[in-house]
């Protein structure tokens, strides 16, 4: 089976030249439009393919695309995929959650952790969710987690010891 290529606008041949040329589009896109180009300068599949190391196949999609829908046709179509495992809604009450002083919720504890957090969200939200992936949330929204301070290491005043006095009684 031989394709043909159309005769291209001159639109067409000026895009085609400038993304074959291109050192910023995408790869994919680069090596269309050098698979188009080379077509049009009289190049048969199988040597354009030889040229590009793609399989005959490809070239030929690739064409036939180009033929059919024009300068468009040469970008990837959308994929179908998984849908997203948590919407909008529930990141944002996620968010919002963790925003919020535990004792304005009902809660017994002055700050939260990532246990307290995700335990909250599902027994009273409902919303069964991993403690990496409520750190994820959080940090896609620029959200730090504040490390609590301790009565091991270091104290918070450096005079402590001074005002402290002897332990020696």
């Amino acid at each position: 089976m031989t394709i043909r290529l159309r005769t291209l606008t001159e639109e067409e041949k000026r895009m085609i030249t400038k993304v074959s040329h291109s050192r910023t589009e995408e790869a994919r896109l680069v090596e269309r439009a050098t698979l188009i180009r080379l077509a049009s300068e009289g190049k048969t599949v199988p040597q354009i393919a030889a040229t590009l190391n793609l399989d005959e196949k490809t070239v030929r999609k690739w064409l036939k695309r180009f033929a059919e829908e024009g300068l468009a046709g040469l970008i990837d179509a959308p994929r179908s995929g998984a849908p997203p495992r948590y919407t909008p809604e529930v990141k944002a009450e996620i968010v919002a959650t963790a925003l919020k002083r535990p004792r304005e919720l009902g809660q017994p504890f002055g700050s939260w952790t990532f246990e307290r957090l995700a335990t909250y969200l599902q027994e009273e939200r409902g919303v069964g969710m991993k403690k990496t992936r409520i750190f994820a949330i959080l940090h896609e929204e620029g959200l730090r987690w504040r490390h609590e301070e301790t009565w091991f290491g270091e104290r918070v005043d450096p005079d402590f010891a001074q005002k402290r006095g002897s332990l020696n009684g």
